[in-house]
């Protein structure tokens, strides 16, 4: 990422009192030209198109205000959009309040939470946030849909126990000592959380620790036939309600004057998990978020985008990207039929934007 471009984007904001969502978005209507942005995001659709982009949302907050916004039809502004595996990471930050509560440690083995993992003792509660648990799992969709552990936990012989489904795998690798992308991984946290609650709490624990204190009204989050939240998948936010957790961890787990999750939790989600292998092109994870890190003896994944982006990302397009030092966030919902998306293109025409308004 060239530094000037960086240094025009925070002196641009530098002036703008912080702002909060509370109880509705300020919206900033400063002239900025976003012709190229849309020109990628938003290229013409058609209904017989089975492939390339296609956006249904796009929102851009800098520094607590909304600077830009668009949607395409049938999606709008109060939309609960699902946000496939950005659940993911939304549930880590649930997991986030829970640990400030006190009610874990990252070190605590899952099975101390969650009775079926004591078929795996070692697996521990940080193991499962870096997808690590050792597990065996096949991940892909519509690539390998008999093979596919994943669309066997979500549509046939899982869905009705989605961790006891995860939980009945081998183990194929020390826990902690490779990562293996899971979303089997992230709904025995989901499983573990019940663990952690007084009994009768878990249904309502996200909007008591996170959706309600953030002003969400509108959450969707889908249960699988054991009563446990699919904390892989099944979310639905409006776009701006997610911004909202975006936000929260652009300003290090602060909402106005309280400290929902502790900053050493945001550090946690945002810091390289070593024993990952660098994808030339793709984001390396952290805790349950994605990270714009470069491994050593790789490149930075999204190379016009600052090293510390980080991002909650989903299946068919969806993002949550969070820049702290521009201090922007950044939604998209989509339904991309193909791999033509690309983060970096967007990011980098975000910033040229945003530089031109300051230049």
């Amino acid at each position: 990422m060239k530094a000037w471009l960086l240094i025009l984007i925070m002196a641009a904001g530098a002036a703008r009192a912080e702002g909060w969502p509370i109880p509705d978005w300020q919206v900033d209507k400063r002239d900025v030209d976003w012709q190229a942005v849309d020109a990628y995001v938003f290229p013409p659709r058609t209904a017989s198109a089975r492939s390339g982009i296609r956006s249904d949302a796009l929102l851009i907050i800098r520094d607590g205000h909304i600077v830009h916004e668009r949607y395409a039809a049938p999606t709008t502004a109060s939309t609960a959009h699902l946000t496939w595996s950005v659940s993911k990471s939304v549930l880590a930050t649930v997991l986030g309040v829970a640990q400030a509560e006190g009610r874990f440690q990252l070190k605590d083995a899952a099975a101390r939470f969650y009775s079926p993992m004591q078929a795996h003792p070692d697996v521990r509660l940080v193991d499962l946030l870096h997808w690590a648990s050792g597990l065996d799992w096949q991940e892909d969709y519509e690539y390998a849909p008999l093979k596919s552990s994943v669309v066997a936990m979500l549509y046939t012989r899982g869905h009705t126990d989605m961790a006891s489904y995860t939980a009945a795998h081998a183990a194929v690798a020390k826990p902690g000592e490779r990562f293996l992308y899971s979303s089997g991984d992230s709904n025995v946290l989901a499983a573990a959380l019940r663990g952690m609650l007084d009994p009768g709490a878990y249904a309502d624990y996200p909007w008591q620790a996170l959706f309600t204190p953030l002003g969400i009204g509108n959450a969707v989050w889908e249960r699988d036939g054991s009563g446990t939240f699919v904390g892989s998948s099944y979310l639905y936010l409006t776009a701006r309600d997610l911004a909202r957790i975006g936000l929260l961890m652009q300003r290090e787990g602060r909402w106005a004057d309280r400290q929902l999750l502790p900053a050493s939790w945001v550090t946690f989600n945002r810091t390289l998990f070593s024993q990952a292998q660098a994808i030339p092109g793709e984001a390396n994870p952290g805790g349950h978020w994605w990270l714009n890190q470069p491994r050593k003896g790789s490149a930075v994944p999204w190379p016009d985008a600052p090293t510390d982006t980080y991002a909650a990302l989903g299946h068919l397009g969806q993002a949550l990207y969070v820049l702290p030092k521009q201090k922007l966030v950044i939604v998209r919902y989509a339904d991309d039929r193909d791999g033509s998306y690309s983060h970096n293109e967007l990011l980098k025409r975000v910033l040229a934007a945003l530089a031109k308004e300051g230049a």
